[in-house]
């Protein structure tokens, strides 16, 4: 019999354990204590429990931890680790240790349904969204788990079309009850879908990181197909309504492609957009995907246009390049795994 998983269930939802199990509602948060600050790996290490109730728990549910199945290091130190999930599907979870800081990249999909042309996430379409459990496993099950500083939700799959689930882990993540993050260590990242984003916007403090990659609606519609119906106008526009305070942070993702949105007018219309929304943006290369003719302009084009964009009085900044040499593109390495 598949149990059910205890560990990614947020307080409301072990409150509805407790009573299951006959026990009072304040057993809740020492379940969550077990799971979120004791690190047990099975129920029956709950000790505060009474016995008859640890049976039943036992009998009914596991801790639902699993380690990953494979992992690959780079020569820079980053390192990328394959869980398996959703019955036999692979996804990527990522390591980038940096100085004193160490970030994850979690994935909340297994593959993804938005199709942007140049990612290899979406060429493997949607195959199912991953649970609170499936999520903040890739966090705990990671070798590196305690000397973890911060989190990204930049791994596969589109976070905010898995709302529920996400808004499930931010909650453990950040409460009190769980691991007591604070919110500006962890950033959510997503293509730019209007609905979800006011419901994160409202319902987490989390940082927030938009696709653009384009400031033309023609353009982006080319590279993002989600531009058809969430366009980059009325996202900036939810962005613009929304009262941020000041230690939330809002910046947009730009993947530079050769001789496509490298120009000069890109870095005008970009100043246009974004006037008046206090933000950054990253600049990122393009990493080659097999069927895939983008290509990343040089180092002296990538520099002058950060520096534009500086000189229009837009923070910008280029992202470093990790783990290049272990298939470090999101989605490769799974795509490689399930094509065994």
């Amino acid at each position: 019999m598949n149990k059910e998983r205890l560990y990614g269930k947020t307080l409301n939802e072990l409150i509805a354990v407790s009573r299951r199990a006959g026990l009072p509602g304040f057993s809740a948060r020492q379940m969550a204590d077990w799971l979120y600050r004791k690190e047990i790996s099975s129920v029956e290490e709950m000790t505060n429990l009474p016995k008859k109730a640890r049976e039943f728990l036992s009998a009914e549910y596991e801790t639902g931890l699993y380690p990953p199945e494979s992992s690959s290091e780079s020569s820079d130190g980053t390192k990328k680790y394959l869980f398996r999930v959703l019955n036999n599907r692979f996804i990527e979870t990522a390591y980038i240790p940096d100085a004193d800081r160490a970030t994850i990249c979690v994935s909340s999909q297994s593959g993804c349904k938005m199709g942007c042309t140049f990612c290899m996430t979406g060429k493997q379409g949607f195959q199912g969204n991953l649970s609170a459990n499936e999520i903040l496993n890739q966090f705990r099950s990671l070798p590196e788990f305690k000397s973890l500083t911060n989190i990204v939700y930049m791994g596969m799959g589109e976070p905010l079309d898995n709302l529920t689930e996400v808004m499930k882990s931010l909650e453990i993540l950040t409460s009190e009850w769980g691991y007591g993050w604070s919110p500006t260590r962890i950033t959510v990242s997503t293509v730019g879908l209007t609905n979800p984003i006011k419901e994160f916007l409202s319902g987490s403090k989390c940082h927030l990181a938009v696709s653009l990659h384009s400031p033309f609606d023609e353009e982006r519609r080319k590279l993002m197909p989600v531009q058809k119906s969430n366009t980059v106008k009325e996202v900036l526009e939810i962005i613009r309504n929304f009262d941020f305070n000041s230690q939330r942070r809002v910046s947009f993702e730009y993947i530079l492609f050769r001789g496509l949105n490298d120009g000069p007018k890109h870095v005008r219309e970009l100043a246009r957009i974004l006037n008046g929304i206090k933000c950054r943006i990253n600049l990122i290369r393009f990493h080659p995907i097999p069927g895939s003719d983008f290509i990343s302009p040089d180092e002296k084009t990538i520099s002058a246009f950060r520096d534009a964009l500086n000189a229009k009085g837009i923070l910008t900044t280029i992202r470093a390049s990790r783990g290049v040499d272990i298939q470090a593109a999101c989605g490769l390495l799974s795509t490689l795994e399930q094509n065994k």
